[in-house]
């Protein structure tokens, strides 16, 4: 997606997520374009892709409505994830890891390591750790060596916020995020440890409980003053 493209998708996430967007609320692509200052593509192209999210509905041939977002639909979709990742590092736990998912889930424990060593964050550090975090979560899916899981959290991934991709910050408070954060990485420690010493339901348990990081989302959604970025890819 094009620099204008990913501009106009984050700054629909956001007004979406901080309800400066209500639910109900219609979106065309001719006024969104003129109150962004860009042309009709990226406009076009973000709707669908808030759509495909779950975040949007469609309305008409070309217009879209600004979908109903719950507490429980969230906590639910999250508890699907949750219940799903704890399943594949059971399996990856009992069918052990190779040598190079073990470098590569240990590059991005010291990845994270080295971003919160200086005790706070910043939003390029939150963009950076999103990334090795996807990372993180892929790499644990494949060392399951059960596609089926990967294959069923990419149809809930429509689920608002469902996905693992999708992290919610509040830039108002990035002291707080640091600790949000921080403790999902000393959560990858640990599960990463559970892995290496063939513990399943060690590392099951500890995945179903890193889902629950996410439900924070809840706060923030009812929280319209929140400053509140999506980072999603």
């Amino acid at each position: 997606m094009s620099k204008p493209g990913q501009h106009v998708l984050i700054t629909l996430r956001k007004m979406i997520a901080s309800g400066e967007l209500p639910a109900g609320e219609r979106l065309a692509e001719i006024p969104t374009a003129e109150a962004l200052g860009v042309s009709r593509t990226p406009v076009r192209i973000a709707f669908r892709t808030l759509e495909q999210e779950g975040l949007l509905s469609k309305a008409g041939a070309r217009g879209y409505v600004v979908r109903a977002v719950s507490a429980d639909e969230i906590a639910g979709a999250v508890e699907i994830r949750g219940v799903l990742e704890g399943l594949a590092a059971r399996q990856a736990a009992e069918r052990g890891l190779s040598s190079a998912t073990r470098a590569a889930l240990q590059e991005c424990l010291d990845q994270g390591d080295a971003l919160f060593a200086k005790g706070y964050v910043t939003e390029e550090d939150l963009e950076v750790y999103h990334d090795l975090n996807l990372r993180f979560h892929q790499l644990l899916l494949a060392a399951s060596g059960n596609p089926a899981i990967a294959e069923t959290l990419a149809r809930h991934a429509a689920l608002p916020f469902a996905s693992v991709s999708a992290l919610a910050v509040n830039l108002n408070d990035l002291a707080r995020e640091y600790r949000r954060f921080n403790f999902a990485h000393m959560q990858h420690h640990t599960v990463v440890d559970a892995l290496v010493h063939g513990q399943g339901a060690r590392a099951e348990s500890i995945m179903r409980e890193h889902a629950n990081v996410t439900l924070r989302y809840r706060e923030m959604l009812s929280d319209t003053g929140s400053d509140v970025t999506i980072l999603r890819k």
